[in-house]
């Protein structure tokens, strides 16, 4: 029977035979056959384990299970700053009943500090979740019933997790309660949000307004609305009407015909493919441009005359940028509108349709003169057109848009602070400098100028969006002012309006108003 010492022996020629490769093993069979006629050779073998090769294993493993740690370690960190709140905030998580029966639900703030959701224990000892502004921030805030919708939905974990003090948590757990929920301070604007939910009216329609510099949403509007606080005895209602859009946010979700605004991407087209002389383009307009059996209209069939490039844009004249449209390269016109967000992800955490863009090299010439004035297939969301003024007014950056500016502890401790962040850019400073000009131009005598103003200086871009066979259209503006370095970019919506870019201009001045007057 084999001894300790033979019996490891034996074991580190096994480990030994799996680490070589298969290049040495013919070594290895020459080397056994003389240790087998060998049995003094065999002997000094067996009493000199070959203990490099099993050391080099050991180290072998030992890197590899540090990789696994690191790259698991790397992950969970990931999840954390990246993932955790969109896995827990899905409907099929468990975690969020757990935390529900746990957890106090936290406030939602605005920017001020002003409450717009909060919780309450009935005298039954249910709960209920309070809007103190009712259907103001309905769309924005969202709603806790029937799922989650706005940032209900968005920092739901956040809402669900107490970071309160020890004592008052071994307090909480020794009497039965729950934990304190930690609360959200948003990045809106009450203010704001009154003057732009006023400046819709009884209408149709979103508005949403952006700080250039840092990418927080000031202020969300979408009508029609409803009111949170009633929306659980008001659901059945709600769903089963026929054509009820309340819950849908228009701003993020609602899907537009751009009119006019699109002329921002085709303009842009157009200087990247004649930089040296796009200031040199003229076109005489008689109202009307006909390319063979197909026809474009200026709105009311103007005839703007003698136009150069800016005055094309200024005006917004139909047939000008249709005959722009027809030398575009449709190639790289659609690689343009790709990088600036058509057919793709935006930089938002929150639910939002994607825009879309349909012209291609086959396309008919009546479809590009179509798209490249904004009608056509295209449709864009007033998210989408905000973060381009956005852009253009941030010297071409795309800040990240958010929502949350930060979650503090039942205490008013912040546990937790976003910041600003560069999403993207856009456009060169040289770019964003050219549009800027031409949506001055707008302002100063086209089809903005009742956005002039002593108080800001305004830049835009007016738009009407026909949807179909009747008079009505969406009124659209686009754009962003300035004051010093303050400034406001913004997007404006009016749905189901008598055709003219009017509507939408001063809905945009009301809210410029009202954040150049603070």
């Amino acid at each position: 029977m084999k001894n300790n010492e033979d019996f490891f022996d034996d074991s580190f020629e096994i480990l030994d035979e799996s680490l070589i490769d298969y290049s040495d093993r013919e070594e290895r069979d020459i080397e056994s056959e003389e240790v087998r006629q060998n049995p003094k050779k065999q002997s000094e073998i067996k009493r000199t384990p070959k203990k490099k090769n099993f050391n080099r294993f050991i180290l072998n493993q030992t890197i590899l299970f540090t990789i696994l740690f690191l790259g698991m370690i790397g992950y969970l960190v990931y999840f954390e700053y990246k993932d955790a709140d969109e896995v827990i905030n899905n409907n099929y998580n468990k975690r969020q009943t757990i935390l529900d029966k746990s957890v106090y639900r936290g406030e939602i703030r605005a920017s001020n500090g002003e409450v717009l959701a909060k919780s309450i224990t009935n005298e039954d000892g249910s709960k209920s979740r309070i809007y103190p502004y009712g259907d103001l921030f309905a769309h924005a805030v969202g709603y806790n019933c029937n799922g989650k919708a706005g940032l209900e939905l968005a920092a739901n974990f956040k809402l669900l997790t107490s970071n309160a003090g020890l004592l008052l948590q071994i307090k909480d757990d020794l009497f039965g309660n729950q934990h304190p929920g930690d609360s959200v301070i948003t990045t809106l604007d009450v203010n704001l949000q009154q003057s732009a939910y006023s400046a819709i009216g009884n209408n149709k329609g979103a508005i949403i307004a952006i700080d250039p510099a840092t990418g927080k949403i000031l202020t969300m509007v979408s009508k029609p609305d409803f009111d949170p606080n009633t929306i659980e005895s008001d659901w059945d209602y709600i769903v089963s009407e026929e054509g009820n859009t309340c819950l849908l946010n228009r701003a993020t979700n609602g899907l537009y015909p751009p009119g006019s605004t699109f002329k921002v991407f085709t303009l842009l087209e157009y200087i990247h493919e004649h930089p040296g002389d796009y200031s040199n383009y003229s076109f005489d307009c008689s109202g009307t441009l006909t390319r063979g059996e197909y026809s474009i209209d200026c709105y009311n069939r103007n005839v703007h005359g003698h136009e150069s490039l800016i005055d094309s844009f200024a005006y917004s004249c139909n047939s000008s940028f249709a005959n722009i449209g027809l030398t575009l390269d449709m190639t790289q016109y659609k690689h343009l509108c790709k990088d600036l967000l058509f057919n793709s992800n935006l930089p938002f955490s929150m639910t939002y349709a994607k825009s879309d863009f349909e012209l291609n090299e086959k396309s008919s010439t009546f479809e590009i003169m179509q798209t490249v004035i904004g009608q056509g297939k295209t449709q864009v969301t007033p998210l989408h057109l905000s973060l381009i003024a956005s852009a253009v007014a941030n010297n071409g950056v795309l800040m990240r848009p958010y929502m949350i500016d930060h979650v503090e502890n039942v205490d008013g401790r912040t546990v937790k602070q976003y910041e600003s962040e560069k999403a993207k850019t856009l456009f060169s400073a040289e770019e964003a400098k050219t549009l800027s000009e031409f949506m001055g131009a707008v302002v100063s005598y086209g089809t903005g100028t009742k956005l002039q103003s002593s108080e800001y200086d305004a830049y835009g871009k007016t738009g009407t969006a026909q949807f179909d066979s009747s008079d009505n259209s969406h009124s659209l503006f686009m754009g962003y002012a300035e004051n010093g370095t303050k400034k406001l970019a913004i997007c404006v919506v009016m749905e189901d309006m008598p055709a003219g870019s009017t509507w939408a201009v001063p809905a945009a001045r009301e809210v410029f108003d009202t954040y150049f007057a603070s």
